[in-house]
């Protein structure tokens, strides 16, 4: 039986709306995924979490590994049990963060040998450490190990990560022990569309559980991006998820459903949100700004958030001005709202047969 069943299609695009199964619950596509690194989306209880309309949590192999350990995860009864979330959670394969947060020692065609950014321990990871990992952690959908690489990037750096991406799921995939676990192959290959194309056809020989776009909004732009996932979306099978990792900007969203994505996930809603930058239908507001010290009005007027409910934009300008805690909090939780709206909003005009044209004019605004 599948874990994935598509609604409905968008007839003049590549968009589609669809339900994803998993042993926590079932989750709604398309789907925006907040990330909590170390087991926790930074300032946010999971009961406000719940109440942004968020269904599907991320959290962090790399770091979870780190501190404070499998060991640690486990005789706490598991991530669940540690994060106080009941819904499903995905955990990533900690691949990205070992590329873009640590000095290499070494990395060859078994695995990455590199030192913690905590204390310079050294740590081994490969595909199947990465997936037992993930295994005992306990998330509902988990990942396999690849190899990111930076943009931009030569043709031969690509290939032999697309080469190893592609052996590394092989391992993965035969290591994975877990049946209420969902797995996923991730697609490599920079902006590079024949490699792109080789790795994702290879990834769909193994059948994976779903498939992710990994690699993406590294610096490569909205045209390379949006071509690189258009591309990549065509190959990948029609019944099962697909899963743009790291992205992005509301207009990334709205633009890569149109391509065909049912998953995402970013840091963007809270990271802004702890720098005053809250995000709106008409464009974001840098909250620090003096013009703002009297507005009497909400962040965003008809948003139904804890915020918007209930302070004022002066309000929120004056809790960062003094450094209060509760201004971070505030507007992230805002942002995690917008989000969950947008991507409501996604899921209703494509159950009404009108998401290309809503699209087009989200993406001029």
């Amino acid at each position: 039986m599948s874990n994935f069943e598509v609604f409905s299609t968008d007839s003049r695009s590549a968009a589609r709306r669809g339900l994803l199964t998993t042993a926590c619950g079932e989750v709604e596509t398309p789907v925006f995924v907040p990330v909590g690194t170390a087991g926790v989306v930074k300032g946010i209880t999971p009961q406000q979490l719940k109440e942004t309309g968020t269904v599907l949590v991320l959290a962090n192999t790399y770091h979870l590994l780190l501190r404070p350990g499998v060991e640690t995860v486990e005789k706490l009864g598991g991530l669940h049990k540690l994060m106080a979330w009941s819904a499903p959670i995905l955990t990533d394969s900690g691949g990205y963060q070992i590329f873009s947060l640590s000095p290499l020692t070494k990395i060859d065609d078994d695995g990455v040998e590199f030192a913690s950014h905590i204390d310079g321990a050294t740590i081994y990871l490969n595909a199947e450490v990465a997936t037992k990992i993930q295994n005992r952690l306990g998330a509902d959908i988990i990942m396999c190990f690849d190899q990111c690489t930076p943009f931009p990037c030569s043709e031969s750096q690509l290939t032999k990560a697309v080469e190893r991406t592609i052996h590394w799921a092989k391992r993965a995939k035969q290591a994975h022990n877990n049946a209420e676990q969902l797995l996923f192959g991730i697609v490599q290959g920079g902006i590079n569309l024949p490699l792109r194309e080789q790795c994702a056809l290879e990834l769909v020989k193994l059948d994976f559980d779903g498939y992710a776009i990994g690699g993406l909004s590294v610096g490569e732009g909205h045209e390379n991006m949006m071509r690189t996932v258009s591309h990549t979306t065509r190959i990948l099978p029609q019944d099962k998820p697909r899963y743009l990792m790291g992205v992005g900007t509301p207009a990334n969203i709205v633009a890569a459903v149109k391509a065909g994505v049912d998953m995402f996930d970013c840091v963007l809603p809270t990271r802004n949100g702890r720098n005053a930058f809250a995000f709106t239908e008409n464009g974001p507001l840098r909250l620090r700004n003096n013009m703002y010290i009297t507005d009497t009005l909400p962040i965003e007027a008809g948003c139904d958030c804890y915020c918007c409910r209930n302070f004022s934009r002066a309000a929120l300008r004056h809790f960062f001005n003094v450094g209060e805690m509760l201004g971070p909090i505030l507007v992230s939780l805002h942002n995690l709202r917008f989000y969950q709206r947008l991507m409501a909003k996604i899921r209703q005009v494509l159950k009404e047969n009108r998401f290309a044209d809503w699209a087009e004019e989200q993406l001029r605004k």
